[in-house]
């Protein structure tokens, strides 16, 4: 057996072992992406063995994030071969724009090494995924993060990879009569900066994503899958909530989709677990 097959053998029977076989049934059989920020903390004790969870449940695609130059102190070219060596690919990181905390590995500290890095390791998306509070205050801060947005998105077209931006529910409420959605949308490169839609903080904003997808048809490649508790608007697994996933994948090709991601900010059961529910819903409805 080559070293690799063995390496990955060895690695996803232990994860097996270590959580019981039976979180791990039914294992899928096309890509199903996972945004790793939902094992966050598992990530920081066990790096390989929570990847290798992860494999074992049948995940193949993942987004990642907090790159400071390296992925939880692997290099870029370690992670990547970690990551591959359990059958996992990396689609998509996200990453801050550095204006709050001049973060290193941001758009604004170190973007251009960033590039560099993420297309070595062949990552198609790369998102800027946040804006702190201080951030988001004024339609002045948000024309500075267009300008932001479009530099990056040029950056990252030259390594043939797709920038995009990741909402949630803060840009939606009018800033002198202006909604920071459809401000950064309607100001940034239709080609250089895509959109990430978030299903469960565009729904807690009170607004349609399909709504989205009709009026800027195509930006939106990047999905993250994640449900709404009825009556709480707390985070539910996937096909435990409120949200209706049948009409909104009907709406696939309208909005551009490539890829998605299951995530789950919060739960209160063992992250694994709560990945293994959504897992089997989506399945379930093979979309």
């Amino acid at each position: 057996m080559e070293r690799r097959s063995f390496v990955k053998t060895l690695a996803l029977s232990a994860a097996g072992t270590a959580l019981g076989s039976s979180l791990f049934a039914r294992p899928a059989k096309n890509p199903l992406g996972v945004q790793v920020w939902t094992i966050r903390e598992y990530l920081k004790k066990d790096l390989v063995g929570s990847l290798a969870k992860l494999a074992k449940l049948g995940y193949t695609d993942l987004e990642v994030f907090d790159y400071d130059g390296t992925y939880w102190g692997k290099s870029p070219k370690e992670f990547n071969k970690i990551c591959n060596d359990l059958g996992l690919t990396v689609i998509s990181s996200h990453y801050f724009t550095g204006r709050h905390n001049n973060t290193k590995g941001s758009l604004k500290n170190g973007w251009d090494k960033a590039v560099d890095d993420a297309a070595a390791m062949n990552i198609k998306y790369m998102i800027c995924a946040w804006l702190y509070k201080e951030e988001r205050t004024s339609i002045d801060l948000y024309k500075e993060l267009n300008e932001m947005l479009n530099k990056a998105g040029e950056t990252c077209r030259k390594a043939n990879i797709q920038f995009g931006y990741h909402g949630h529910n803060f840009e939606f409420p009018p800033i002198d009569g202006i909604v920071p959605y459809d401000y950064i949308l309607q100001n940034t490169d239709k080609n250089n900066v895509k959109m990430e839609a978030d299903l469960f903080w565009i729904t807690k904003a009170g607004v349609d994503p399909v709504d989205y997808f009709t009026k800027y048809p195509g930006r939106f490649p990047l999905w993250h899958v994640k449900d709404m508790e009825r009556g709480s608007e707390q985070f539910a697994e996937v096909g435990h909530g409120v949200i209706d996933f049948d009409r909104l994948f009907a709406a696939r090709k309208l909005a551009g989709l490539e890829h998605w991601f299951i995530e789950q900010d919060q739960t209160s059961r063992e992250p694994f677990e709560s990945l293994r529910m959504s897992r089997d819903y989506v399945l379930s409805k093979k979309y």
